[in-house]
């Protein structure tokens, strides 16, 4: 890793003579990270059982690892900036790599969690590291097309993670989740020493931005603590207690949660704050406010966190519905779900052909419409008695939508990035991804929660007694009620509340996903401006 690194700048001159097998080492290691998103959602059901999870600790597992992920990302990338991408692509791969492996071996929630904090880290060394280099290597119609590539592994990947993950733990158990990882890993490590150029941008030599790393991991951890512990503590009025260990925090007359969410405002608008007096004494930053004067990045990152708050909202819930409420198993969810896979397969190898005729923005708006009506079709037709073969044709309608748009959105979005900050560019554009991300699984989680004991409250005569465990165990005991043969008196009512809730929060998804049609329109006004000018 001695090897000296090369500027951006250096880079406008001769190609890297082995920039597509480059190209192909990136493409793994995102495609384990984005992977190890999604993989988990159609396994929770077996590890809530197989931990004794409550639904909080659930959300917990998706948002633990999305949230850390996010929080590092943009110092993640200015560091990538600093000493050269491909030494903090490595670095991020022996870390997830023992991050997983501690996932594989973990006995406990706290462990799970500890594992899943350590792969966080790693991805958000991995993320920004290939963006930013497939940014800084590639020109002109090459450009487009590694875009194109990176964009089409990470929506692709995403959406066969639930296969992977009902395959792997109905044939092997679900620690194999974690623990395949390990030897991909090691191989995509050996593909980056020998394939991967240690490109790196200006260097200032100025130091590093402890205030602005600091404030943005306190302002997106306390968002997220906030949004998922709501409904268990209270959103206004304390509810229950937090308990930590040998401590027990409290706040006499009002929430914790709530306490959190005002945390979170004031740290993030103290981030912006710090940031900007930071670049206007040039010093240097994490986050380089100036860009979002670019209007194409500013509406392009709106675009896509609204898009990734509705996308994982519906891969936390979905999964949970089909075990726990329609009696599928894990293998079954799991070819459900590759639905979306097959329609993002698809539609990534006629994205860039359709960008060539109506553009990229354009590309971008027609596939967040088919993943609004596709969503939308899911959430006005579920039930418990929902023929499966409407929910995969509703899956694949919305993974065309997922394709088309994911392939496109990060060319957009980074187009008018100067290559010299486009590590920050791209860590940026990441963040928000996996900040909305984290907040998908929190918001549907908490909507299932809440929307959950609304209806279970109805529950009247003998079933009322399991109420309590079907919403502390997210659905997992009708699993568990379902296998012991519990009479359809008791089971029927349970799983229908359950089925009522999905459907509230497959609606809040559809939500999310059209106010990201909304953002990708203006983004596609200011595209269409820069082209013509």
């Amino acid at each position: 890793m001695n090897t000296p690194t090369h500027s951006d700048s250096q880079h406008q001159g001769p190609e890297h003579p082995n920039k597509w097998w480059m190209l192909l080492v990136l493409a793994f290691g995102l495609a384990l990270i984005v992977l190890d998103g999604t993989i988990v959602g159609v396994s929770l059901p077996t590890i809530i059982d197989a931990l004794h999870m409550d639904i909080t600790s659930a959300q917990w597992v998706n948002s633990l690892y999305n949230i850390i992920f996010a929080a590092l990302l943009l110092t993640c990338g200015r560091l990538g900036d600093r000493i050269g991408r491909r030494t903090t692509f490595v670095i991020g791969l022996v870390l997830f790599g023992f991050g997983s492996a501690l996932a594989g071996m973990a006995g406990s929630t706290a462990a799970l969690l500890g594992a899943r904090a350590l792969q966080g880290i790693g991805g958000a060394f991995i993320l920004p590291s290939t963006l930013s280099t497939v940014n800084a290597v590639f020109r002109g119609k090459d450009r487009a097309a590694a875009f194109g590539v990176w964009g089409a592994v990470m929506s692709g990947a995403a959406a066969l993670g639930p296969l992977a993950g009902g395959f792997i733990t109905q044939h092997f158990g679900w620690k194999w989740i974690f623990l395949v990882n390990v030897p991909l890993c090691a191989l995509v490590l050996l593909g980056a020493i020998f394939l991967v150029p240690n490109t790196a941008g200006d260097r200032d030599g100025k130091g590093f931005d402890l205030p602005g790393l600091v404030l943005s991991v306190i302002g997106f951890a306390t968002l997220v603590f906030g949004v998922i512990e709501g409904p268990k503590l209270g959103w206004l009025r304390p509810l229950d207690d937090v308990h930590l260990g040998l401590f027990t925090l409290s706040a006499p007359g009002i929430s914790l949660a709530l306490c959190s969410l005002l945390i979170a405002a004031v740290t993030l608008s103290a981030f912006v704050w710090v940031e900007k007096r930071r670049a206007a004494a040039q010093q240097p930053v994490l986050l380089d406010v100036s860009m979002f004067s670019i209007a194409t990045f500013s509406w392009g990152n709106i675009a896509a966190m609204m898009v990734a708050v509705g996308e994982f909202g519906l891969v936390f819930v979905l999964p949970l519905f089909l075990q726990s409420a329609m009696g599928l198993s894990v293998m079954d969810t799991g070819l459900v779900l590759a639905a979306m896979a097959l329609g993002a397969f698809l539609s990534g190898a006629m994205a860039r052909h359709i960008a060539a005729r109506i553009g990229a923005s354009g590309t971008v708006l027609v596939g967040l419409g088919l993943e609004v009506f596709g969503t939308l079709q899911l959430a006005a037709e579920e039930g418990r008695n929902q023929p499966i073969w409407l929910i995969c044709v509703a899956l694949i309608i919305y993974g065309i939508g997922l394709g088309l748009a994911s392939a496109q959105l990060t060319s957009v979005v980074l187009g008018d990035i100067p290559a010299k900050v486009s590590g920050q560019g791209s860590a940026t554009q990441s963040a928000v991804r996996q900040i909305g991300s984290a907040l998908g699984a929190a918001l549907m989680g908490s909507v299932l929660s809440v929307s959950l004991s609304h209806y279970l409250a109805q529950v009247q005569g003998p079933a009322a007694s399991m109420t309590e465990a079907v919403k502390e165990s997210a659905g997992s005991a009708l699993i568990q009620m379902r296998a012991s043969n519990t009479p359809p008196e008791i089971l029927d009512p349970l799983i229908t509340s359950f089925a009522q809730a999905t459907k509230v929060s497959l609606f809040a998804a559809v939500v999310f996903l059209a106010l990201g049609l909304v953002a990708a329109l203006v983004l596609r006004r200011y595209a269409k401006q820069d082209a013509e000018a």
